[in-house]
C-alpha cells in the first residue's frame, strides 16, 4: 500500500524509521517501524547479545504485502520467509553477540512494516524447533488460510530448550517426559477494532500479541494442544474483521515458554475491486436484505393485523432458508460449538432443536401473543442483516454461523468465536428497540380484537353454507360448475358451425 506522505513524515519525526540508510538497529523486545521497498533491502542488526540468550526469534509484520526475510542478502529456500507476517530463528554459537537479518518487499511501493527481536533462555522451548513440514529448519512462523466458512491454522512442533553450543534434543526418540512430548501448546485469539482497517492499528495491536506475557494479558486463550493433537486449528470465518492468532508452548517441567510468530487475517483481500475488505457485500444482497427490512419491520410492527402479510413473511423466511439449503447441498453451487460435545452433529441438532422448541412449547395456549413475538423479533433481525451489509456486525452471525454449519460438513471442527464491541451494542440495542416496540404496539392494538382472522378454509366453508340456505341470494341461482362447463363448451361450438341459408325450409308436397 502506497503510504501517504504525511504518514511518512510523521514517522521519521518520531524516529522509528531506518530504512532509508539500509541499516535497521533492533534492541531485544522493542518494537521498530521500518519501510521497505523492492529494490534495496535492509539489513536488521542487534548487537551486544546477552551471554544467557540461547535463541532470537527475529519476525516483520506487515498488513497486506508480503515481505521478504533471510539470513543472507541473498534469500535462498532454507534460509527466508515470505509473507506478511514472518519470522527467524536464529540459534545462537558460543560467544556470539550479533545477528543480523536482511528484509526487503516484494512490492515496487514503500510498505509500512513493523520488526522486533525476541530472545530466550536455555529453558525456554523451541518454537517450530521439530519441523518436518515447511522448508526452514526451524521454523516459528504459524501459516494460515481463510475461506468464506472458515480460518485454518498450522504450525510446525516446538523442541525443549538447550545450551549455546550443545546439540539439540532429538525429535522423535522418544514420548517420555524427557522429550518434547511433553509440551502443550495454547492456542490465542485476538479481535482488532471492527470496522478499522488501517496499517498503524494492526501495527499497535499486533504488538499484544507477540510476546508471552502480553498475549496472556491480550489474548483469548481458544484451547490447548498436547503433542499428541495435530498441530492445526479451525476457525469460524469472519470476512471485514481483523483477527490476530497465535500459539505460547509451554514446558511444564521447567515452567517455561515461548511464543510463535503472531499471524492476521482479515478474511478478505484488500486487492480485489468487487467485494473487497472495505465492501464484503455485494450490491445485489445489499438490495434483497434492504427490501426484507423494509418489510420486516412493517412486519414488526402490523403482522398480526395484517395476517397474510405476515403468513407471506415468515413463510418467505422459512422455504427461502430451506431451499437455499437444499439447492447449496445438492448442486454444486457455492455460495456454536465451542464445547467439545457440540462437535457431534446429532447432540448440536438435538439440542438446537429443544432450544428452538421451547418458547413455543410455552406459549403453546397463548397462540395469538406467540405470534406476535415472532413478528416482532424476526422483523426486527431482518434490520439487524441488513446493517450488516454496510457495517460489520457479529449478530449476523447467529443466523450465518448455522447456515455453515447445514452447509459444510467439517464446520463442526471450527471455533466459533466472534469480537462484540462498541457496535455491536448499539445494533443489539436497536433490535432490542425495534422489538419491544413491536410487540408493544401490536399487543395494545390486537388486544380488544379477535385473537386470528379466520383462515380461507373456513372462510370457503361458511360461504359455501351462505349460498345454500340463503335462497335470495343471486349467487344461489348460478348453475353447477358441471352445467356451466357444458354451456361453455356449446357456445364455442356454435362458433364453428355453418352457417344455414336462408329461405323456405319445408319439402315440396307431391
Amino acid at each position: 500500500m502506497q503510504l501517504p506522505p504525511c504518514a511518512v513524515v510523521l514517522l521519521v519525526l518520531l524516529g522509528t524509521l531506518r530504512g532509508a540508510a539500509g541499516l535497521l538497529e533492533l534492541s531485544l523486545g522493542k518494537f521498530r517501524n521500518v519501510l521497505l521497498n523492492q529494490t534495496n533491502s535492509v539489513e536488521a542488526v542487534i548487537r551486544n547479545v546477552a551471554s544467557n540468550v540461547t535463541v532470537v526469534i527475529f519476525q516483520v509484520h506487515a498488513q497486506q504485502n508480503n515481505v521478504v526475510i533471510s539470513f543472507d542478502k541473498n534469500p535462498s529456500v532454507n534460509s527466508s520467509g515470505t509473507g506478511v507476517d514472518k519470522g527467524l530463528v536464529s540459534i545462537l554459537r558460543p560467544q556470539q553477540s550479533v545477528c543480523t537479518w536482511y528484509l526487503r518487499s516484494l512490492d515496487a511501493n514503500r510498505v509500512l512494516s513493523t520488526a522486533i527481536s525476541i530472545a530466550y533462555m536455555e529453558k525456554d522451548p523451541i518454537p517450530g524447533g521439530c519441523n518436518l513440514e515447511f522448508d526452514l529448519e526451524v521454523d516459528p512462523n504459524i501459516y494460515l488460510d481463510y475461506t468464506l466458512v472458515d480460518v485454518h491454522i498450522k504450525f510446525a512442533p516446538a523442541n525443549l530448550g538447550y545450551a549455546r553450543g550443545a546439540n539439540p534434543p532429538s525429535c522423535d526418540s522418544g514420548t517420555g517426559q524427557n522429550s518434547r512430548w511433553r509440551l502443550l501448546y495454547d492456542v490465542y485469539q485476538y479481535f482488532l477494532p471492527e470496522n478499522d482497517l488501517s496499517e498503524m492499528v494492526l501495527m499497535n495491536h499486533i504488538r499484544k500479541m507477540s510476546e508471552v506475557h502480553s498475549i496472556k494479558a491480550n489474548g483469548i486463550k481458544v484451547l490447548t494442544l498436547t503433542t499428541d493433537d495435530k498441530t492445526n486449528v479451525y476457525f469460524s470465518s469472519l470476512p471485514g474483521q481483523g483477527v490476530i492468532y497465535n500459539v505460547i508452548v509451554w514446558d511444564p517441567l521447567w515452567n517455561t515458554s515461548a511464543a510463535y510468530v503472531p499471524v492476521h487475517t482479515y478474511a478478505c483481500s484488500f486487492a480485489d475491486l468487487v467485494d473487497n475488505c472495505s465492501s464484503v457485500s455485494k450490491l445485489s444482497t445489499k438490495i434483497f436484505f434492504t427490501a426484507l427490512a423494509v418489510l420486516g419491520l412493517f412486519t414488526c410492527f402490523f403482522g398480526h393485523r395484517f395476517w397474510k402479510t405476515d403468513l407471506f413473511f415468515m413463510g418467505f423466511i422459512f422455504t427461502g432458508f430451506f431451499f437455499f439449503v437444499i439447492i447449496t447441498r445438492v448442486t454444486g453451487l457455492g455460495y456454536d460449538g465451542d464445547y467439545k460435545v457440540f462437535r457431534d452433529d446429532v447432540v448440536f441438532w438435538v439440542t438446537f432443536s429443544c432450544v428452538a422448541l421451547m418458547i413455543p412449547v410455552l406459549f403453546f395456549g397463548c397462540p395469538r401473543i406467540l405470534n406476535i413475538l415472532a413478528c416482532g423479533v424476526v422483523g426486527s433481525y431482518s434490520v439487524v442483516l441488513a446493517i450488516a451489509c454496510y457495517v460489520y456486525t457479529s449478530l449476523a452471525y447467529i443466523t450465518l454461523d448455522l447456515l455453515r454449519r447445514i452447509l459444510n460438513d467439517y464446520f463442526s471442527r471450527a471455533y466459533t468465536n466472534v469480537p462484540f464491541q462498541t457496535n455491536d451494542f448499539i445494533i443489539l440495542a436497536v433490535w432490542a428497540m425495534l422489538a419491544l416496540s413491536g410487540i408493544t404496539v401490536q399487543l395494545r392494538r390486537e388486544r380488544s380484537e379477535v385473537p386470528f382472522p379466520p383462515h380461507p378454509y373456513l372462510l370457503w366453508k361458511r360461504e359455501r353454507e351462505r349460498r345454500s340456505t340463503n335462497v335470495l341470494d343471486p349467487s344461489h341461482h348460478i348453475p353447477p360448475l358441471r352445467d356451466r362447463i357444458h354451456n361453455k363448451l356449446l357456445q364455442i361450438k356454435e362458433v364453428f358451425q355453418k352457417e344455414q341459408p336462408a329461405g323456405e325450409r319445408t319439402p315440396l308436397l307431391l
